[in-house]
């Protein structure tokens, strides 16, 4: 019998038939699960654009919209490139996601910038979801030498983080301030500071000079993410807001 340290040299050198048959499973799996949450993503996209408040948000979630139906396709091609049937799985954290989101509906109002500022943290929940599966995947397509499968999930997972970077920038442009203020949580000197500041009623962006200038890479909460080990190396996740991701195999 191998011992433990043998294993770890044939599973790296691709000997180990095992655990590469057990690997290929588990991969096989997550891609379908993943496949099922980008269509379960798209819908609940199209809820929240017709749910949204202003014309910057609701573009935001039609254009996150049309980049997952892309990403679908994407997958297919993955699928195409092991010689696997082309199936949805089951993912219960986005199921989970999409009724989060129902409720920030349902619990702010109408009209509202509040509910902008609620729609945009469900969506970056569900983006910090995307991050860490597509990361994953992306490592276990590189050990098991996938290497076609490699790069389009690598495409997918740079546009996650993207989307996840735009997210944040939208929040702290402006939908962030102008909730405060509405919900009458703001001091007397920032009322005044923002009361010549309004939003236009077709959802365009007010205008405020006086707006500070934010670090892209901060999370929605504001917290400065660290560093994390990504599929392909060492990348800064202050230069993607995200929350970590990626899984180290």
């Amino acid at each position: 019998m191998a011992t433990f340290g043998e294993r770890i040299a044939n599973f790296f050198s691709g000997n180990d038939t095992e655990t590469q048959e057990g690997l290929h499973g588990l991969f096989v799996t997550e891609l379908r699960n993943i496949y099922y949450a980008e269509k379960q993503a798209v819908d609940a996209l199209g809820e929240q654009a017709d749910a949204a408040t202003t014309d910057e948000v609701r573009n935001a979630f039609l254009q996150h919209q049309q980049e997952s139906r892309n990403q679908i396709a994407r997958l297919e091609q993955v699928f195409q490139s092991l010689n696997v049937d082309v199936e949805e799985g089951s993912c219960a954290a986005i199921d989970g996601l999409a009724e989060d989101a129902r409720m920030v509906v349902s619990n702010t109002h109408s009209g509202s910038l509040t509910r902008d500022a609620g729609l945009i943290m469900a969506a970056q929940k569900v983006e910090h979801h995307e991050i860490a599966s597509y990361g994953s995947v992306v490592t276990l397509a590189q050990i098991m030498g996938h290497t076609q499968a490699a790069q389009l999930l690598q495409q997918t997972l740079d546009e996650e983080k993207n989307t996840d970077k735009k997210l944040t920038q939208l929040a702290e442009s402006f939908i962030n301030d102008r909730a405060n203020s509405e919900s009458g949580d703001m001091g007397s000197s920032d009322r005044d500071q923002y009361s010549g500041s309004v939003v236009n009623p077709d959802g365009t962006r007010y205008s405020d000079s006086s707006s500070q200038t934010y670090q892209s890479g901060e999370s929605y909460s504001g917290t400065q993410s660290g560093s994390s080990t990504g599929s392909t190396g060492t990348y800064r996740s202050g230069n993607d807001a995200t929350l970590g991701g990626t899984m180290g195999i």
